[in-house]
């Protein structure tokens, strides 16, 4: 067997790509959209990684998704460094719910409330403000 992708279903797709892609800096792969079927498919992955990709799927006419809820998990992503990946995230006005106190790990979650794992490449990266002493916020 092979993994292909994890799918998570959106609501808006111009404010997911925004997430995933200008804010998160995962790229599209392809988009399928499916005029009889009323949906949109959407197959991204971090730049130079095919092998893990995420699908977001827009039902043209709706969908009540609820809020992304714990008992999906999440989907988790290894950075380069994870301080100036929370600082891009932070200043495209995503929350970062569970900050990197420890250099290591932390948590957003996409429009859509799917929550988003970042784990430092390596070794964790030596505590540093404003992540050291900054509180987590709301779920994660």
């Amino acid at each position: 067997m092979k993994y292909l992708h994890t799918m998570v279903r959106v609501n808006d797709v111009d404010a997911s790509l925004a997430f995933y892609c200008d804010a998160l800096g995962l790229e599209v792969l392809r988009r399928h959209d499916i005029e009889a079927g009323r949906f949109s498919l959407i197959f991204l992955a971090a730049p130079g990684d095919s092998t893990a990709q995420v699908e977001l799927t827009y039902n043209w006419d709706g969908d009540a998704l609820g809020e992304g809820s714990r008992n999906f998990g999440h989907l988790a992503y290894a950075v380069e460094d994870i301080y100036a990946t929370c600082a891009r995230l932070q200043a495209h006005g995503v929350l970062i719910s569970r900050p990197p106190r420890d250099g290591r790990m932390a948590f957003v979650r996409s429009p859509d409330r799917i929550s988003i794992e970042l784990l430092q490449d390596g070794d964790p990266l030596p505590p540093a403000e404003p992540w050291a002493s900054m509180e987590n916020s709301g779920d994660w």
